[in-house]
């Protein structure tokens, strides 16, 4: 019998800082944060978990990935601030504060635009920083192929963020 207590206070930090990196919003992190969980348990029930770590931060990068994509169909207008408040800060002034919360949300955006694999490549290594055998691992590649997609999303990601500076907002 698995012992979910002790994977939950071992994993849950990083599933959480994970969900809450991507979606910059408690509410939906908490959601992500379940539903990984649950998607683990039931991974579990039909196949044996090496390291439920990785598997952890592999299905939250994607159900926050999945929901950065509805978010980015709903609406094409700008999202609301991220709720930036309880996040630890070297006391940045006000502009500073703004400056970055406008950058995470265009790069949520901009993430929500890369294809499945590309995406999910580079949160693993930027956000989670595995290594690229580790993602390999976990997305079942070839570690040349990791590097193939993370420069792949980098460049797209580098061209849509470009596009929109000095252009309006909703063409990210």
């Amino acid at each position: 019998m698995t012992d979910w207590e002790r994977i939950v206070g071992r994993h849950g930090p990083a599933v959480w800082q994970t969900a809450y990196r991507l979606l910059g919003n408690r509410e939906e992190a908490a959601d992500c944060f379940g539903e990984t969980f649950l998607a683990a348990l039931e991974f579990s029930r039909g196949q044996k978990v090496r390291n439920y770590g990785g598997l952890l931060r592999c299905l939250c990068t994607c159900r926050a990935m999945d929901r950065l994509r509805q978010r980015a169909r709903l609406s094409g207008r700008e999202e609301g601030l991220a709720d930036w408040s309880n996040v630890a800060s070297a006391n940045p002034g006000p502009v500073e504060e703004v400056q970055a919360t406008e950058l995470s949300e265009r790069l949520r955006r901009a993430l929500a635009k890369l294809p499945g694999q590309e995406a999910e490549v580079f949160c693993l290594r930027c956000l989670s920083e595995l290594s690229y055998r580790d993602i390999g691992r976990q997305l079942g590649l070839k570690t040349s192929a990791v590097g193939v997609l993370l420069h792949r999303a980098r460049s797209r990601l580098r061209e849509l963020l470009s596009g929109s500076i000095g252009s309006s907002e909703a063409e990210i």
